[in-house]
C-alpha cells in the first residue's frame, strides 16, 4: 500500500498535469479570441468609413484617373459590400492597393470598361504588356465574381452587381 506522502505526490502531479493542461488551453483561447477582436476592430472601422462616405453623397460625375484609393467617394453601395466579403474571407488580392484601384476605376465609370481603359483610369500605361497584365487581373476578379465580362462584347468589364441588375 502506498504510503500517505506518496499519495499525496501522485495526487499532487495530477492536479500540475490538470493545471497546465488548462493554461495551455486559456493561453490558445486567449490567442484565438485577439484574432477575433482584431477581426471585429477591422470591420467596425470599415463599416464606421463606410456610413461616414455614404453619408457625404455621391461622387461628383466625370472623375478621371483614379490616383488614391482612399480620397476617391465612389458608388459604395456597390463596392461596400465586395470589400466587406472579401476582407472577411482573408482575400488579400481583392483588398490589396492595386485591386482596389481597379474596382475604383470600374465602380466610377458609367460602363463597362476595356483593359486598355482600366490601364489609363489607374494610371499605367497603354503598352501592351500593361494592358495583358491588366487583363489577367480582371480576369481574377472575374473568377471571383466580383466583376463580369460583357456580352456580346468580350473584354470590357464590369461590377458583376451591375451586370445582374440588368
Amino acid at each position: 500500500m502506498p504510503s500517505l506522502f506518496e499519495a499525496l505526490e501522485a495526487r499532487e502531479a495530477d492536479a500540475r498535469g490538470r493545471a497546465e493542461g488548462l493554461r495551455e488551453r486559456i493561453a490558445e483561447l486567449s490567442r484565438e479570441l485577439a484574432q477575433v477582436e482584431e477581426e471585429l476592430s477591422r470591420l467596425r472601422i470599415t463599416r464606421e468609413t463606410v456610413d461616414q462616405v455614404l453619408a457625404d453623397g455621391p461622387a461628383p460625375a466625370g472623375v478621371g484617373r483614379v490616383g488614391d484609393v482612399e480620397s476617391v467617394v465612389v458608388p459604395l453601395s456597390e463596392l461596400a459590400p465586395v470589400m466587406l466579403r472579401a476582407e472577411e474571407a482573408g482575400d488579400t488580392v481583392v483588398t490589396s492597393q492595386a485591386y482596389r484601384l481597379i474596382l475604383v476605376a470600374i465602380a466610377e465609370a458609367a460602363g463597362p470598361l476595356r483593359c486598355k481603359d482600366v490601364c489609363e483610369a489607374v494610371g499605367l500605361g497603354s503598352e501592351p504588356r500593361q494592358v495583358e497584365g491588366m487583363r489577367s487581373k480582371l480576369k481574377r476578379l472575374a473568377e471571383r465574381q466580383i466583376l463580369v465580362e460583357t456580352e456580346p462584347e468580350p473584354g470590357r468589364f464590369t461590377l458583376a452587381s451591375r451586370a445582374a441588375a440588368r
